[in-house]
């Protein structure tokens, strides 16, 4: 979870505003993407299991906002072109999952796009690939559009789990009900506009909340005050990796990078035709046609053991047919699974395949149906 990069630079991390704090709650810090973050606060299948029971509170403002503004025919025109999911059908208040994609069909981040109006949109990048979607988006800039990271002037928590609607509209004293997952909304609050949106990386429902650095510290302590009466934790990086695994939610660097199309990475429901090809296009498309060769799934261990990344997989007669992409002891489910990218003709849903730990070949079976059932709301 931890790439080796950050291990050996530790002393170059860069701190989010609420590093202090952590340290002051005994969060145990570990290198994440050119960060100091916290990897767990009390244990992570503690914070886990609440989060998927009552709610957690998940510090992600290293997370990047990258904003991008101009006409309404030349905002279309450019995000259409770098992106496989279609801007076009998005609405005012609307948030989407998309991908920008590279020259060869690969995917330079997995991102969640954010349409104020006609004029504005919002890009918000995973942590460590904010900078490089920024290049991206400028070098293919054909100076109609204007390209903006502002990530540094704002900051992000997540509410997350069956409470967090109870506990955020008791502090804000507000109904949000109103908005509707993968939605969002503006709100002035305490002297500034801040950004409510009903997304996350759990499979919970609950909100991801854009304020500046000074109110997301403010924020941070507040809800987790307000919070101790609905079951409220904070929750590190470890439980975000397990829930958003129960989730099948794909994570980059591991199930998405630059060489893998959005087909073969898990995600073709966004890949989407359009009238102007976007980069990749022809490749892209082909494998959502034709099918990929590979393509990431869900595994399961039916033996003792604990999957993890990098384990290579085989079939009934012992042909290697690919390997594991994450993987995990589920919390939730009391059991190893995980993520893998195999040969298509090996992901049927419970075929049956070996994934070699420590020299032995464990059972496992491919799982193409959802791990758990959240309180996420699936209203899109």
């Amino acid at each position: 979870m931890v790439p080796e990069s950050d291990r050996e630079k530790a002393v170059e991390l860069k701190q989010t505003p609420l590093h202090t704090i952590h340290k002051e709650m005994g969060a145990k810090m570990v290198p994440f993407g050119g960060w100091d973050m916290p990897v767990q606060y009390t244990g992570i299948i503690q914070e886990h299991l609440a989060t998927r029971s009552a709610a957690g509170l998940f510090d992600v403002s290293h997370m990047g906002e990258i904003f991008v503004t101009g006409k309404e025919e030349d905002l279309l025109n450019f995000l259409e072109s770098v992106t496989c999911n279609t801007i076009a059908s998005m609405k005012t208040g609307q948030v989407q999952y998309n991908a920008v994609v590279n020259e060869d069909g690969g995917l330079v981040d997995d991102i969640t796009v954010y349409k104020f109006n006609e004029s504005k949109y919002m890009i918000c990048s995973n942590a460590s690939n904010y900078p490089a979607v920024t290049k991206h988006l400028v070098k293919y800039n054909n100076g109609k559009v204007t390209v903006v990271d502002d990530s540094k002037n704002w900051h992000q928590i997540a509410l997350q789990g069956p409470n967090a609607d109870a506990i955020f509209s008791k502090y804000l004293g507000k109904d949000l009900s109103s908005i509707l997952y993968y939605h969002f909304e503006e709100m002035n609050w305490k002297g500034e506009t801040i950004i409510v949106s009903r997304t996350g990386y759990t499979g919970e429902d609950g909100f991801e909340i854009y304020t500046s650095n000074t109110l997301g510290v403010t924020l941070w302590k507040d809800l987790l005050e307000i919070g101790k009466d609905f079951g409220l934790v904070a929750v590190g990086l470890g439980a975000r990796d397990t829930l958003r695994l129960e989730a099948k939610y794909p994570l980059y660097g591991h199930e998405l990078n630059a060489e893998w199309t959005p087909v073969e990475s898990g995600i073709n429901f966004i890949v989407k035709e359009k009238p102007a090809p976007y980069l990749g296009y022809e490749r892209i498309i082909a494998d959502k046609k034709n099918g990929p060769k590979r393509k990431i799934v869900g595994i399961r261990l039916m033996e003792p053991g604990v999957l993890r990344e990098n384990f290579p997989i085989f079939s009934s007669d012992g042909k290697e047919i690919g390997k594991s992409t994450s993987g995990t002891h589920s919390p939730s489910r009391k059991e190893s699974l995980g993520l893998a990218i195999l040969e298509t003709e090996f992901t049927k849903n419970q075929t049956e395949v070996f994934v070699e730990i420590r020299g032995q070949k464990k059972l496992a079976k491919v799982e193409t149906g959802a791990f758990i059932q959240g309180s996420v709301r699936n209203n899109r």
